[in-house]
């Protein structure tokens, strides 16, 4: 197996991907979801339980991650593998603005067998929202 750092190069770096999250996008995903939780809609309930306000769904989240992650790939298909675990949630204020998500990746290693292994970095507002991000993907064709 290659590392992406072997013969002492820089690690590889895949362009970041931007993504912006409004409430207007958080009330899609809970119709399409079925995740109509309060914490995703209503400050007075997000706060009320200890939430800086309201959150957008993990899943979407996450998904936005993956929306990278085929981009990178060339196609959902290519994917072979991904996994994240939440850190901190993202907060999305109740204005035009929204938040806006960054995800990078640094390719972790070339695989014998020419699958790729990306390390992925998920941040909103300069702080990390995931950790132990990781995907496997296909070479683009």
């Amino acid at each position: 197996m290659a590392t992406a750092t072997d013969a002492a190069t820089a690690p590889i770096e895949l362009p970041t991907r931007t993504y912006r999250i409004t409430r207007a996008d958080l009330v899609r995903y809970a119709g399409a979801s079925g995740d109509f939780n309060p914490i995703h809609w209503s400050d007075r309930f997000a706060t009320g339980v200890g939430l800086p306000g309201v959150i957008a769904h993990g899943m979407f989240t996450m998904a936005l991650v993956g929306r990278a992650v085929t981009e990178w790939a060339g196609a959902p298909d290519a994917v072979v593998d991904y996994n994240v675990r939440f850190t901190r949630p993202v907060v999305v204020p109740d204005d035009d603005e929204g938040a806006e998500i960054e995800v990078a990746a640094k390719v972790r290693e070339i695989t014998e067998d020419g699958l790729i292994r990306l390390d992925l970095t998920a941040t909103c507002g300069g702080e990390k929202i995931l950790a132990q991000a990781r995907a496997v993907i296909r070479p683009p064709r």
